[in-house]
């Protein structure tokens, strides 16, 4: 590429005092032999063996590194090894290492290793050296010897050394190219080019690259740009090479002085001569360039004075020129080179320098935008479209679209919205508007082409086609609808352009399970309306395992044991698809509780109101038919309707078998008394009262009251129901009459029963005289016995042990029942020491009796709830009046005896009532619960209570006490209270005149306000509303 041809900016700005003349001071009367840097640092080598390092602040330090001229120097640039060749006194020359962050006593680098290099020839100077991370060595002399050295730099015993020679020309350059297979090294000479793989040690070979050599410096090596590792100037050119051979080659002319590369910027310093009437008289002078390769930009160019040295640290290329003077080239920003390419339109040179500098997207976006703002202002609407295209994953579309909605620009907006759906970026209005730009162009075939092309990539919005072709061709739509699966646009367009509900549904029965539930839940209503059969057997198979059509019924998988799921859709959510036709919706129902018995709730509910509602709309025949439909249904097991919804339904359209079923299944007795008293159905009442009456008896009550409320009641039936109430006692005769009070029941009618209730009273008043005269005469032979305990002695008679029928023998125990007892055979056979083991039994029960008795008088709060709900009252009240509910409270008292006196009193005050309670526990077999009365006493044990018949040991006999037996103990059980007032018992005869011990005198009681409930003392009760009251 000739040099001329390329584009020259200035991308460099020179500073001539970068470091401020510290460089020219130090290295002032040095003579510069050669230079390297790396590591941030710079490094010159002099004629007089120094080495001068300068830092980043320019500081110099210098060391002496050779006795004599150093010839090469060269810094690792990752490393702090810096390789220096020099001679020694004698001519030699020497290689040498040097640390330099590491230093000596005189604060020079410290030398790692020294080495006599020993050419072929003597004489030979040392003209190439060449670096590769610590690891390999060349140093190039003047004879074409070429040292190569292996191993660790650092490390003199580590590296090894082999010699090079196949060109007798000085070496100019030496260079490394290391690749992931191979490691070569370049060799130029002032003769020629070539290079050795040395890939294998000691089977290095060499291969000839050009037969044009250089002068020294004029060769550089890089790695930045793939064409070009290895660069020669020469006079009329600069020179590529690769290891394949020659590369590119730019026609720079004039005679190169100094080449050193950065990236992939190469500065030359080449001779300019301008003419001046002769060869001899031209005038000569020194031109720096900088050339760009990779973009193939003249950067820089400016005229120089002698240069020694070039190098590239820091950003910079630093140029040493005569009189050891330091320039420095350094680049402009990106952002101004940019700024100056905008101001003189190079938009696409500013491209190719941003995408050099990797820029980022939107970066090179903005750049795009303006290119083509440019060549849009220009007129160049084609080259503008292709720069905004570049711009379409950054920039707004509605930029570009804009400018181009003139009519006659719309083919260039059809090219970038063919772009902008390439990239998958176009919208619902872009592929509109592409659409539409095909139909005004007049290009059908490119829409087709658009929409339909088969095998192409999906770049445009499918839905937005498809609605756009609508409005054009209905086929082309469904076409592309099918093509693209796009199931509800074809749906759609089927039923509403096409009305073909058939196809429609043929359709759907291809899909899978999830697009056809999806489908018939959005377009069902209306399929049902125009192919309401169809639909619905389809939507049958939908709802049981369903299967496309198409695919085979047994599925491959299930051959190797895979579990599939169930394609099963939900009958609840087709229900109401359904609302217009309940024939159809029975069918579905039917067949749903058909597949799965156990379907919800809702099913079961809905299918039980579409088979009323049509039951009741129907003729004989279709209600006979659905009525057992619907009792077969209420009767499943496995139906899982709602009992109380289906009641409520039942009601609703009086269907009295199911309305009759539920009532049943659900015992609700009492309901269906009432439905069959509001028909008037009289042998239904009679049938629900003997089917259920021994469950409920209340069902004979409530049939009384029917009854008695309706005058056309038939006699037998009352008949039958007094019948069963007189039997079963279910209620008082009082109310009986008394419900019947208001009807019209004759005396006739009743006639029976009353004397069937008369007789039964007389009895039940022959059995309780029968008792009154038993538990009276007890009651007198109990009181007799009391009497004499408390009057006279008792004299023990007993010779023979109760409990072994054996004689008595000291010591015994006698007890006031007149049983004696050993002992020893007291102390076996007894439970207490207390108690008589003979009447023990009898007394205990007697206990628990006025222990009862005395919880029971607790109870008024259950009283009062039971007398509430009790249908006689009268014998609860008599029941309770038999526990001494209505007594007055016992007082409580600390001692024991006390005590237990108080029971044995309260007790005596219902002997009489004892023989009713008896006598009714008998024979209706009433029960009341009763509540503890432990905490009605204090210290108050249950053996004290009962050990009324206290033992006494017998140590001395009756004869030598004839003082009666005074017994400090309570008294017995039986024993009359002083509080007693025989007139209250009712069974008391009056007589029967007991005279009463005499008692000592106690403190008068205050006045206790009585609770009993029928004491006539201010009782308000109007008298008028008594059953039993007389007129």
């Amino acid at each position: 590429m000739a040099f001329m041809e390329w584009r020259r900016f200035t991308f460099f700005d020179l500073n001539k005092s970068i470091d401020s003349g510290k460089i020219s001071e130090a290295l002032k009367g040095s003579q510069i032999t050669t230079s390297s840097s790396g590591h941030n640092n710079l490094v010159f080598g002099d004629a007089e063996g120094f080495v001068h390092l300068a830092n980043r602040s320019f500081d110099v330090s210098t060391f002496r590194a050779h006795d004599g001229k150093v010839n090469c120097v060269h810094h690792i640039q990752h490393s702090s090894f810096l390789v220096t060749v020099g001679e020694d006194e004698g001519g030699n020359s020497i290689l040498r290492v040097w640390d330099t962050e590491k230093k000596d006593k005189q604060g020079s680098p410290s030398s790692l290793r020294s080495h006599r290099l020993q050419p072929g020839g003597r004489g030979a100077t040392v003209t190439a050296l060449a670096v590769h991370q610590n690891q390999l060595v060349a140093v190039g002399h003047s004879d074409g010897t070429i040292l190569l050295q292996r191993g660790d730099v650092g490390r003199e015993r580590a590296t090894k050394q082999v010699v090079l020679r196949d060109s007798s020309d000085s070496i100019s350059g030496l260079a490394f190219r290391i690749t992931a297979r191979a490691m070569f090294l370049f060799v130029a000479t002032t003769a020629g080019s070539f290079l050795y793989n040395i890939t294998t040690k000691d089977k290095e070979f060499k291969q000839n690259l050009d037969s044009l050599g250089c002068e020294r410096n004029c060769c550089v090596a890089t790695d930045c740009i793939p064409e070009c590792n290895f660069i020669i100037g020469r006079t009329d050119a600069v020179y590529c090479y690769t290891p394949e051979g020659r590369g590119p080659c730019y026609a720079i002319e004039g005679k190169k002085k100094l080449l050193q590369i950065s990236r992939t910027y190469l500065v030359v310093v080449a001779e300019d001569r301008k003419p001046g009437g002769g060869e001899e008289n031209s005038i000569t002078s020194l031109t720096l360039t900088v050339l760009d390769l990779q973009n193939k930009f003249l950067v820089y160019t400016a005229p120089v004075r002698e240069v020694q040295a070039v190098l590239s640290e820091w950003g910079y290329f630093l140029v040493l020129t005569e009189g050891n003077n330091l320039l420095a080239l350094a680049e402009k920003d990106v952002q101004s080179k940019l700024s100056m390419l905008f101001k003189k339109n190079l938009y696409d040179v500013a491209i190719r320098i941003a995408k050099s500098q990797q820029y980022d997207a939107e970066g090179l976006s903005d750049i795009f935008r303006q290119y083509g703002d440019h060549l849009y202002s220009k007129g160049d609407h084609s080259g503008a479209i292709e720069q905004y295209i570049k711009t379409i994953d950054t920039l707004e579309p509605s930029y570009i679209i804009r400018k181009f909605l003139d009519s006659q620009l719309i083919e260039y907006l059809t090219t970038y919205l063919q772009a902008l759906h390439k990239y998958g970026l176009a919208g619902e209005d872009h592929t509109t508007l592409l659409i539409n730009c095909y139909s005004k162009l007049n290009r059908t075939d490119k829409l087709r082409e658009f929409v339909l092309t088969k095998d192409r990539d999906l770049d445009f919005d499918v839905d937005t086609a498809i609605k756009v072709c609508r409005q054009v061709s209905s086929a082309d739509a469904l076409t592309l609808a099918l093509k693209h699966r796009r199931h509800d646009w074809y749906v759609k367009i089927q039923l509403e352009d096409k009305q073909e509900y058939k196809k429609v549904l043929e359709y759907i029965s291809e899909l899978p399970f999830h697009d056809a539930e999806a489908n018939m839940k959005k377009y069902g209503p209306l399929l049902l309306k125009e192919a309401p059969q169809e639909t619905t057997d389809f939507l049958k198979k939908l709802c049981s395992n369903y299967k496309p059509k198409g695919e085979p019924l047994i599925d491959p998988r299930e051959f190797d044991g895979s579990r599939l799921e169930e394609n099963r859709a939900n009958p609840e959510e087709f229900i109401h698809l359904f609302l217009e036709n309940p024939d159809m919706l029975i069918q579905f129902l039917e067949h749903s509780i058909q597949v799965d018995p156990h379907e919800s709730n809702l099913v079961y509910n809905t299918l039980v109101e579409q088979y009323l509602q049509v039951w009741e709309a129907g003729d004989m025949e279709e209600k006979r038919q659905l009525g057992q439909k619907v009792i077969m249904l209420l009767q499943n097991p496995d139906a899982n309707y709602d009992r109380a919804q289906t009641l409520i339904l039942c009601q609703l359209h009086h269907f009295s078998d199911g309305l009759l079923y539920l009532y049943e299944d659900s015992k609700m007795y009492q309901h269906m008394m009432r439905y069959y008293a509001s028909s008037r159905d009289y042998e239904g009442l009679l049938a629900c009262c003997r089917k259920f009456g021994g469950q409920e008896p209340t069902l004979w009550v409530q049939a009384l009251n029917a009854c008695s409320k309706d005058s056309g009641a038939p006699a037998h039936v009352l008949s039958e129901i007094l019948l069963v109430i007189e039997k079963d006692r279910l209620l008082p005769p009082l109310l009986v009459i008394d419900a019947l009070a208001s009807s019209s029941a004759t005396l006739g009618d009743v006639r029976s029963y009353l004397l069937g209730v008369l007789k039964g009273e007389e009895e039940m008043t022959k059995q309780e005289q029968a008792l009154i005269e038993k538990y009276s005469a007890e009651t007198r032979a109990i009181r007799q016995q009391i009497n004499a305990i408390e009057t006279s002695n008792v004299i023990f008679r007993a010779n023979l042990c109760n409990a072994c029928n054996q004689h008595l023998e000291m010591p015994s125990i006698h007890f006031l029942c007149q049983h004696s007892f050993h002992q020893h055979c007291f102390q076996s056979c007894s439970e207490s020491d207390h108690e008589c083991p003979v009447c023990l039994p009898n007394n205990k029960k007697i206990m628990d009796i006025i222990k009862s008795q005395e919880q029971s008088r607790s109870l008024h709060e259950s009283f009062h709830s039971q007398l509430e709900r009790a249908q006689d009252g009268f014998s609860l009240v008599a029941d309770y009046f038999g526990r001494g509910l209505f007594n007055n409270p016992v007082t409580t008292a600390t001692s024991p005896g006390v005590i237990q006196k108080k029971i044995i009193e309260s007790a005596k005050d219902n002997i009489a009532s004892e023989a009713r309670l008896r006598l009714m526990e008998g024979s209706s077999g009433a029960t009341t619960q009763s509540a503890s009365v432990t905490d009605r006493y204090e210290s108050w044990s249950y053996s004290d209570a009962q050990s009324v018949p206290l033992a006494v040991k017998s140590v001395s006999s009756a004869r030598r006490s004839p003082q009666p037996i005074v017994l400090s103990v309570p008294k017995n059980p039986f024993d009359e209270s002083p509080e007693y007032d025989d007139a209250k018992n009712p069974f008391a005869e009056d007589e029967v005149a007991v005279e009463a011990a005499p008692k000592e005198s106690t403190p008068q009681k205050a006045s206790v306000k009585s609770i009993n409930p029928f004491e006539d003392e201010d009782d308000d009760y109007d008298k008028n509303l008594n059953p039993f009251g007389e007129d």
